[in-house]
């Protein structure tokens, strides 16, 4: 069984005995300590641990076309202020992955969003030249394959601030819904470019989103059930035309069941999951309607080889929605530096032997 083979059982509730080994990524910190720590220095991540990518990703640029043009403001040894090329003021640390914003769109709002949404049209120059070829390559490695999507929420966030974002949900949600519809509509144009030119349905859309925290949404269920889930609906409904019925975001996390239910009714899957204890991870649909590619694991403070399985950070309530189906073990977000090369390796080698 190929590892796509493997996720597909494991996504759509099938058969399986095993759960993917994946390994995305850390922090460039992450890398300098496991370095420090053993791994050699011109190491491929994936062949060192033994693991597999997420999923092969296809797809058209859905992102601002064109990007503003990046300037930097004021500069010295320590750090840069620049305006970057979604036209947000961001402060950079030169000798570490830190930036902070300075300056978000906020002032006119409506306005501003439109020189976005002029960036956010459907147009040929979006189109890969070797298009063909990328999808060739990703059919053919035998990985799960993912056709891209825009995010509904985490850009606007990312170019107002989450502020400004808030306020504007509540002042204007007809403005903030569409901006969504924009993102869902060059989304929707964007599958059309890719699926038809494959041997078969993809087997997800992934998309990004980064828009709450561990007590749970920065979008009220209202608003989300106003403004979002359309656009949600939208791109689940084109991926559905083509045959493929799983749609994936990530991250989320939700400290409620009518916010998770929401979501899920308007998506398919969540990844990584960071609910809040006491959270359920299913939804009250049943389990065939739940999908999740992973959870908040906190790698830094495990025993490492002597910790038994059940000390995996709330890993024991999930064994029985791994023997299910619908989930997948990763961790959450990028590696961060506090977790040793020895924990990793541990974390990675505890899901290789699992069995069921």
């Amino acid at each position: 069984m190929t590892n796509r083979e493997l996720f597909r059982q494991i996504m759509f509730y099938g058969t399986f005995d095993r759960m993917l080994v994946v390994h995305w990524r850390g922090w460039p910190e992450t890398r300098q300590r496991w370095i420090a720590e053993g791994m050699p220095a011109d190491a491929d991540e994936r062949q060192f641990f033994n693991a597999s990518p997420t999923w092969m990703a296809v797809g058209v640029h859905v992102d601002l076309q064109p990007y503003f043009e990046e300037t930097t403001l004021e500069e010295t040894a320590e750090w840069r202020i620049f305006r970057d090329r979604e036209g947000v003021v961001q402060k950079a640390w030169k000798n570490q992955s830190l930036h902070s914003s300075v300056h978000r769109l906020h002032s006119e709002m409506r306005s501003g969003l439109e020189k976005y949404k002029a960036r956010l049209q459907p147009e040929a120059a979006r189109i890969p030249a070797d298009l063909d070829q990328r999808i060739a390559r990703a059919e053919s490695s035998g990985f799960p394959v993912a056709i891209g999507t825009a995010s509904m929420m985490g850009w606007i966030r990312n170019w107002m601030g989450v502020e400004n974002m808030c306020y504007l949900m509540h002042d204007d949600p007809d403005v903030y819904a569409d901006m969504v519809n924009t993102l869902a509509d060059l989304t929707c144009w964007a599958i059309d470019q890719v699926a038809p030119r494959m041997k078969g349905p993809p087997d997800m859309g992934f998309g990004w989103e980064d828009i709450c925290g561990k007590n749970g949404p920065l979008v009220s269920p209202s608003i989300f059930d106003r403004c979002v889930a359309p656009g949600y609906r939208k791109i689940r409904a084109k991926l559905e035309s083509y045959g493929t019925h799983l749609l994936v975001w990530t991250a989320t996390a939700w400290s409620s069941r009518c916010s998770r239910t929401g979501w899920m009714r308007a998506s398919t899957s969540s990844s990584p999951s960071r609910s809040a204890p006491g959270t359920p991870t299913r939804t009250p649909s049943g389990a065939s309607s739940a999908r999740n590619c992973g959870y908040s694991a906190d790698l830094t403070s495990w025993s490492s080889k002597k910790a038994p399985l059940k000390s995996m950070p709330r890993s024991n309530r999930r064994l029985p929605l791994m023997k299910e189906g619908g989930f997948m073990l990763i961790p959450d977000h990028l590696i961060t530096p506090g977790t040793s090369l020895l924990n990793y390796r541990y974390f990675l080698e505890r899901i290789r032997n699992l069995r069921f």
